[in-house]
């Protein structure tokens, strides 16, 4: 349901790019063997995540103000 509604889309892929940069800065091995394929968004996300840190960390606490007091 969450493709059907652009906000929640949106904070999809946002936690998608927290959780991957936080599983690789735990356990990088476990990202970095597939780059590749279906497994592979996994590690671009993590990448994201690692060299855009200020702007998701923005978008984060945007998208959090949005949730507590737009709806």
């Amino acid at each position: 349901s969450a493709i059907f509604n652009f906000q929640s889309l949106l904070t999809v892929i946002l936690l998608l790019i927290c959780t991957c940069a936080y599983i690789r800065s735990l356990a990088p091995s476990l990202l970095d063997k597939n780059k590749t394929g279906l497994l592979g968004i996994f590690w671009k996300c993590a990448r994201i995540g690692e060299r855009k840190s200020p702007y998701v960390a923005v978008c984060c606490v945007v998208m959090a103000f949005s949730i507590l007091f737009v709806q």
